[in-house]
């Protein structure tokens, strides 16, 4: 079964400190906790793909200026190349070999993924519950529900049913790929929940490797590169096995991203978000169907208030259409609530992972040079195809500027000196890689 509509993610990060060159020409310069300097993140996500999240959720996010997350299944959207199939032997010889060989945990995980592929009424049920089994550690009653669905098969108690096709008709109202490009363009993230919806941990390794690899390949041929960062497996498995393939090819995976700076609560726990040995805390908690608007809000409080915690929202169904479906109602004044905290950053799943990656990579120096101007040298080790988002440094500067104009790339924006006691700084954005940002005071 699935987990939550609403889980939260949260990091405390330490405000590292860089500083440059020979102490005569010394500027402290620092990378901020979050972009824009913003107390807390909040990323707003969807699973599925469902009608309501496109033609109810996404005009809200848009008259609020929110980007959201959508994890979509590849294989169902109309023209896709990769839709779903069955990587293996015949499914036929598969067959015929349960007639003499038993289900056991060496062949369990072959005859899993095939079964979905079955041409037989229930076929699906039956791996979904394998799936859930394997989630909850109990491999012997999983491979007791794939042999008896083989056993059923065999003796021909299935009714059959006709193989799956391809993509349907298009409905007007369904997510294409044409509406997934406008829905970028308008600043929101689309991203892979496999091509197909499986249980992934009830999957052998090739098709494991199938639904994380098509996604991938469909998403960045549909869309960009950009949008093959971000990936969730369905139900929001936590199998180790199949959790660990999926952050070999994604980096930010909402099941979990398996950094020793990144401490996970799974979803109702209820745990502190508080960590303070690790450099970053994530923080799961809450099921929407037990929870009021009122504490959805308080969420959204102790986010901004902690300065260390990324909350991220589930959300699968609106209105009726999907899994534990949230009303429009609420979901604008939730949204609403979020928008009016100046105290948040919202950004995509994808672009929290990519500040936190870069920042914890990035290396940064700062001078003062002869003419008084101040020189800046930002720079991160990841793959700037993918990781290409500006970070916010503060670097203190001459107590007597009142406005600095900040260089770098041929663009230039003017900001404001801050001040408090005797320190003097600007806050502003820059892009690692990007080349020498160059600070002149006014």
């Amino acid at each position: 079964m699935k987990t939550s509509t609403f889980a939260g993610f949260c990091l405390a990060l330490g405000a590292t400190v860089f500083s440059a060159c020979s102490a005569s020409t010394e500027v402290k310069t620092e990378i901020a906790k979050w972009q824009y300097d913003k107390q807390g993140a909040v990323s707003i996500t969807y699973d599925d793909g469902t009608v309501n999240q496109f033609r109810v959720a996404v005009p809200i996010m848009n008259r609020l200026g929110l980007p959201g997350t959508f994890f979509i299944n590849t294989g169902t959207l109309p023209g896709s190349e990769w839709t779903g199939r069955f990587i293996g032997r015949p499914i036929e010889e598969i067959i015929e070999e349960t007639k003499t060989i038993p289900t056991d945990t060496v062949n369990f995980y072959e005859r899993a993924s095939a079964a979905r592929y079955v041409p037989v009424k229930g076929a699906n049920d039956y791996f979904t519950n394998a799936g859930i089994e394997i989630d909850a550690g109990r491999k012997a009653e999983a491979c007791a529900i794939i042999e008896d669905f083989y056993k059923k098969v065999v003796n021909g108690q299935l009714p059959p049913v006709s193989p799956r096709k391809g993509n349907a008709k298009a409905d007007p109202d369904e997510l294409t790929w044409d509406k997934v490009r406008q829905h970028t363009a308008e600043g929101h993230e689309f991203a892979s929940h496999m091509v197909t919806h499986p249980y992934m941990s009830a999957l052998d390794e090739a098709n494991i490797h199938y639904e994380l690899d098509k996604s991938r390949e469909e998403l960045l041929k549909q869309v960009g590169i950009r949008a093959t960062i971000s990936a969730e497996c369905p139900y929001g498995t936590g199998d180790g096995r199949a959790v660990g393939y999926a952050q070999k090819e994604y980096p930010a995976l909402r099941n979990g991203m398996g950094l020793d700076y990144l401490y996970e609560i799974h979803r109702g726990v209820g745990e502190s978000p508080v960590k303070p040995e690790c450099e970053y805390v994530q923080w799961q908690r809450g099921i929407l169907t037990a929870t009021s608007l009122d504490e959805m809000k308080e969420w959204t409080d102790v986010t901004a208030g902690q300065q260390n915690l990324w909350l991220v929202l589930v959300i699968h169904g609106i209105d009726g259409i999907g899994w534990e479906a949230m009303t429009s109602a609420d979901m604008d004044a939730y949204f609403t609530h979020i928008a009016a905290d100046n105290r948040l950053w919202v950004a995509t799943f994808g672009d929290v992972t990519r500040y936190i990656k870069e920042r914890m990579h990035a290396t940064v120096t700062s001078q003062r040079k002869g003419d008084g101007t101040v020189s800046v040298s930002l720079d991160h080790s990841l793959d700037k195809a993918l990781f290409d988002l500006p970070l916010t440094l503060k670097t203190d500067v001459d107590p007597q500027w009142n406005t600095v104009d900040v260089a770098q790339g041929g663009k230039t924006t003017t900001v404001s000196v801050e001040r408090e006691g005797n320190r003097a700084w600007v806050t502003y954005q820059a892009l690692p890689g990007g080349g020498e940002v160059v600070l002149t005071g006014k």
